[in-house]
């Protein structure tokens, strides 16, 4: 992959995209991006890894959650509005980051469009139907354009001022805990290709690199709509490795080359180990709150090893590349 020209599947595409999708060929297979998921105004991850290595991550994920159009408020309990109110107002965070030309990714855990309460976005608390929502006209159809046209707008802003975004939408949709993976894989391509054309020939969003997030090639919605593959692993705790036999199951789905991502990780992988073997991941994101702060799955003399490695990439040593 490495040194590959990998053009976006929007034609329309910003320079900046083209710029980050370039510089992420360009490492595959030599060194890959540090990255953190984040959910809260504190950024307590960020702080953390700073405070540890002297360092930052390159790349930063953000949680979108409070911003689905749809929480029942009058339905719910404590943990729920906890992660709802602990997560308003990150969308700052995220734009403050990228003016410092760090590079961002977008996580939303999308509340039901219809119905449900709690965390309406897991299928057991919402009896909203993915496979009638991906049928014109239908009610659950116009619940999610409504939601998909609300997030467009507080996209807008990173799109007219040039920002990349790495759009990681419907995650982990080969399994069926959320509700766009619970009607199975025809149903979550459907909704994939729904959203590309709403926003890339609608909303104009052509700031967005999409970002497809499962190794399972029956749910695969096909080259034209995605920029980069990606999946989430959680390693058993402690266990540091190239993951090189999950990079060549996932590189497996694509006609096309493309690059990819660890789009989440309990564990750090080994950023020396991929650069030895030639695996080409071109980034990873350790998941947020006890996958980063705490040494249960990443111990702090190894979180030091991976920022201080030559093979991966923080924040410090990443180009400037919008």
């Amino acid at each position: 992959m490495s040194g590959r020209i990998i053009d976006p599947a929007n034609k329309n595409a910003l320079p900046c995209v083209k710029s980050v999708m370039g510089y992420l060929s360009e490492i595959s297979g030599d060194r890959i991006l540090t990255g953190q998921h984040t959910q809260t105004m504190t950024m307590e991850e960020l702080h953390h890894i700073k405070n540890m290595t002297g360092k930052e991550p390159a790349l930063l994920g953000f949680e979108l959650l409070s911003y689905s159009p749809n929480i029942n408020y009058a339905d719910t309990d404590e943990e729920c509005m906890t992660e709802v109110t602990e997560n308003y107002g990150t969308l700052k965070r995220a734009w403050e980051w990228a003016e410092r030309g760090g590079l961002v990714t977008f996580t939303w855990h999308w509340f039901s469009p219809l119905g449900g309460r709690s965390k309406s976005f897991f299928t057991e608390n919402t009896s909203f139907d993915a496979s009638k929502a991906v049928i014109e006209g239908t009610p659950e159809n116009r619940a999610l354009i409504s939601d998909m046209d609300c997030m467009a707008g507080l996209l807008r802003p990173f799109c007219d001022k040039g920002i990349p975004i790495l759009w990681r939408p419907f995650h982990e949709g080969d399994g069926n805990w959320f509700w766009w993976g619970a009607k199975g894989s025809e149903t979550v391509k459907a909704l994939w290709r729904i959203m590309y054309r709403r926003f890339t020939e609608v909303c104009r969003l052509d700031n967005l690199i999409w970002v497809w997030n499962s190794p399972v090639p029956e749910g695969y919605p096909g080259d034209d709509t995605v920029d980069i593959i990606s999946r989430d692993l959680y390693p058993e705790a402690h266990t540091h490795t190239s993951c090189a036999g999950e990079y060549r199951e996932l590189a497996k789905i694509t006609h096309q080359p493309k690059i990819a991502l660890i789009g989440e990780t309990g564990t750090l992988p080994d950023p020396d180990a991929i650069h030895e073997e030639r695996v080409g991941w071109a980034s990873f994101m350790t998941w947020s709150k006890e996958f980063c702060l705490t040494e249960k799955f990443t111990s702090a003399e190894y979180l030091r090893k991976v920022y201080s490695s030559r093979n991966a990439v923080t924040k410090e040593t990443l180009p400037r590349l919008y």
